[in-house]
């Protein structure tokens, strides 16, 4: 889905892709699976659509390096009335090298409280979580 250039300043001194920029990428993807489901973020936002993470699980399994060339899969794996569940896989020349999961709530700006999903974006959720079960 996404494509990942590691560039030099993201890596740390022993030259791999510092932890923290895996949450940077799983950001981005989780925007692209969104303009991948035909929703442009920018319009999400305005709608009310703001997801927050409130939880993060990283499974780190092998290092990526500067210059490596990543492809970042996610897929939908929970829906909920005001959250969901994205999963992320981080590889290179098809070798896993990290997993994300990634859950995020709706969250009312002003009042900072969860809100329910729009309805056309929580039926393309549900529709992305069938499609990606066995």
């Amino acid at each position: 889905m996404l494509r990942h250039r590691v560039r030099y300043h993201e890596a740390d001194a022993q030259g791999f892709l510092f932890n923290g920029r895996y949450l940077e990428i799983a950001d981005v993807a989780m925007t692209e699976f969104f303009r991948y489901l035909g929703f442009d973020y920018s319009d999400m936002v305005a709608r009310g659509m703001d997801p927050s993470v409130v939880q993060v699980n990283m499974t780190l399994e092998k290092p990526a390096h500067f210059d490596d060339l990543l492809d970042v899969d996610v897929v939908c794996a929970r829906v909920g009335r005001t959250s969901f569940t994205l999963d992320t896989i981080v590889s290179r020349d098809g070798v896993r090298l990290a997993r994300l999961t990634l859950i995020y709530v709706n969250v009312e700006a002003t009042t900072e409280t969860a809100r329910a999903l729009p309805t056309d974006i929580d039926e393309a959720l549900r529709a992305a979580v069938t499609a990606a079960s066995p």
